[in-house]
C-alpha cells in the first residue's frame, strides 16, 4: 500500500514521511480516528460507555496485525473502491471477538471519507513538521553562510555570462528568503489543514440527529483538530494550496541546487558538496566528486510539478461527493510530501556542509581581465562626457582588450589618452580603483545586514495563532 516503490526511493524521498504515508501508518491513523469518534460519541451519549472504551482499547492494540490485515484491504479496495470500505469491516470483526455488542458502534454515523480525511489531516500534521525540521536545517545555514560570506566577492552571472561584481552572501541571502516565504506559507498551510473532516453520508451529519454538533466538537477536541463551519468533502482548496506551497518550495529547492552544482563544475570550483566516503563517487572515474544531493534535489523539482497539477485538476468535484477527483489525490499528496522532504533532507545537509572556495571566486572574477567593470568605467567617464559617448569609448576599450590581450584598464587608459578631448579625464589612481572589484560591489553588504536583520527579528516574533 505504500504510494512508492523501488530500491531508488530512498534517494530521493524522506523515509519518515514515507512511513507516515504507508499502508500501515495510514492504517493507524485511521485507527486513532475511529477510536476518538467512539469516545466522543460516548460522551455525548450517542452510544455506551463501555462499547467505546473497547473500541477505543482494540483500536490502539501494539499489534496492527491482530487488528487489520493490510494485504487484504488493499485486495479488497479494488473492489470496494477505497480503503475504508474493507478497514471498518476488519475493524469491526476485531471489536467483535472482544465483545459482540461493541461491534455494533464501529464507525457510528461516519462516512468513509470522514475517517480517511481526518486520517490525511493528522498524517499531513506530522509530514508537516518534518518538513519544517529541515525547511529550518536550510534557513539556518543560508543565514550562516550569508553572514560569513557577505564580504567574498565573486562574479555575478546573466544569462551565464559574467556581468558584474556581487558576494557570495547576496547569493545565500536570496536563497535564505525564497526559503523563508515558503517556510512560511507551509505553515500557514499546515496550520488550515489541520481540520475536522466530519459530514456524514452527505455532510448534514443526519445520522447522528440532535447529538450532531456535540459529537464533532468533541472529536475535534479528542484529535487536537480544529472544527469547520461544515463537513469540506468536495471542497479541496486548502489540500490544494498545501500541495502548491511544496510544488514553490521544490522549485526554490531546484534554483539552490542548479546555483551550487553549476558553481561547483571543474571549470568553475567556487563550491563544493559537503566530502565524505563513498559520496559522489563513479563507477569509473576514481576522481568525480559527482554533486549528488543536487541531483537528488532537482530531481524532485522535476517530478513534483506534475503531481501538484493532479492536486490542482482533482479539486473540480461533483456535487457532495466526488467521483475521481478525490481519489485522484490519495497517492498524490504523500509522494509531493515525501519527495519534498526527500530534497530537503538532501538541501540542508549540503547546506551545512557546503565547501566554499573563495580563492576561486577571485581567480573566476579576474578571468576577463577586468571587462566585469566595464560598467564602472563608462559610469565614471559618463559623469564627465556623458553617458552615450562613454560607453561608446568604454565599448571600444572593451574590443581592443580582448583583441589585443589587455587588461580593460590598460585599454581603456590607451582609449582615452588617443583622444585629445578625453586625455587625462581618468588618473591613473582612479583608473586602479575603478579596477578593483570590491570596490564594485555596490549594496551587497547591505543586503546581507538586511536580509539577515528582518530574518532574524522574524524568529523572535510570538507565532501566529
Amino acid at each position: 500500500m505504500s504510494s512508492q516503490s523501488g530500491l531508488s526511493e530512498t534517494i530521493y524521498a524522506d523515509a519518515l514521511i514515507l512511513s507516515l504515508f504507508s499502508g500501515e501508518g495510514t492504517v493507524r491513523q485511521m485507527l486513532v480516528v475511529e477510536a476518538a469518534l467512539a469516545r466522543a460519541q460516548a460522551q455525548c451519549g450517542v452510544i455506551p460507555a463501555d462499547a467505546a472504551r473497547i473500541i477505543h482499547d482494540v483500536c490502539h492494540g501494539d499489534d496492527i496485525a491482530a487488528i487489520v490485515d493490510l494485504d487484504a484491504i488493499e485486495t479488497a479496495a479494488a473492489s470496494a473502491g477505497n480503503i475504508a470500505i474493507p478497514f471498518v469491516k476488519q475493524l469491526t470483526a476485531a471489536v467483535a471477538q472482544a465483545d459482540a455488542d461493541a461491534a455494533r458502534y464501529v464507525h457510528w454515523g461516519a462516512t468513509s471519507q470522514d475517517i480517511m480525511d481526518t486520517a490525511l489531516v493528522l498524517q499531513i500534521r506530522q509530514a508537516a513538521a518534518r518538513l519544517d525540521q529541515d525547511l529550518k536545517r536550510a534557513v539556518q545555514a543560508c543565514a550562516a553562510l550569508t553572514a560569513a560570506h557577505r564580504d567574498t566577492v565573486m562574479v555575478g552571472r546573466t544569462w551565464l555570462q559574467h556581468a558584474l561584481p556581487t558576494t557570495f552572501g547576496v547569493k545565500t541571502a536570496g536563497w535564505l528568503e525564497a526559503l523563508e516565504r515558503s517556510r512560511q506559507r507551509l505553515l500557514q498551510d499546515a496550520a488550515q489543514m489541520a481540520l475536522l473532516q466530519f459530514g456524514g453520508a452527505a455532510g448534514t451529519l443526519a445520522s447522528l440527529g440532535p447529538a450532531a454538533p456535540c459529537v464533532a466538537r468533541t472529536l475535534a477536541g479528542e484529535l487536537g483538530l480544529a472544527l469547520p463551519a461544515m463537513a469540506w468533502h468536495t471542497h479541496r482548496d486548502r489540500l490544494a494550496n498545501l500541495a502548491a506551497t511544496l510544488g514553490v518550495l521544490a522549485g526554490t529547492m531546484g534554483k539552490i541546487a542548479r546555483d551550487i552544482s553549476l558553481m561547483a563544475q571543474t571549470e568553475i570550483g567556487e563550491l563544493s558538496e559537503p566530502a565524505a566516503p563513498g559520496r559522489g563517487g563513479s563507477s569509473t572515474m576514481p576522481h568525480k566528486r559527482n554533486p549528488v544531493g543536487c541531483a537528488a534535489i532537482l530531481a524532485a523539482a522535476v517530478r513534483i510539478p506534475p503531481l501538484v497539477s493532479t492536486m490542482l485538476s482533482g479539486m473540480v468535484q461533483e456535487h457532495e461527493r466526488a467521483l475521481g477527483g478525490w481519489q485522484a489525490e490519495w497517492d498524490v499528496l504523500p509522494q509531493i510530501a515525501a519527495l519534498a522532504g526527500g530534497a530537503l533532507r538532501h538541501l540542508a545537509g549540503v547546506l551545512e556542509g557546503l565547501e566554499v572556495n573563495p580563492r576561486r571566486m577571485s581567480q573566476n572574477l579576474d578571468a576577463t581581465d577586468g571587462l566585469v567593470l566595464a560598467e564602472a568605467y563608462a559610469l565614471a567617464l559618463g559623469a564627465r562626457i556623458g553617458r552615450l559617448r562613454a560607453h561608446e569609448l568604454i565599448e571600444r576599450a572593451s574590443r581592443e582588450a580582448v583583441g589585443r590581450n589587455w587588461p580593460l584598464k590598460k585599454a581603456v587608459r590607451e582609449v582615452l589618452e588617443g583622444d585629445a578631448d578625453t586625455r587625462g579625464l581618468l588618473g591613473d589612481d582612479e583608473l586602479d580603483r575603478l579596477g578593483d572589484p570590491a570596490g564594485y560591489i555596490g549594496e551587497a553588504p547591505a543586503i546581507c545586514d538586511r536580509v539577515l536583520a528582518r530574518w532574524q527579528a522574524a524568529q523572535n516574533e510570538p507565532a501566529a495563532s
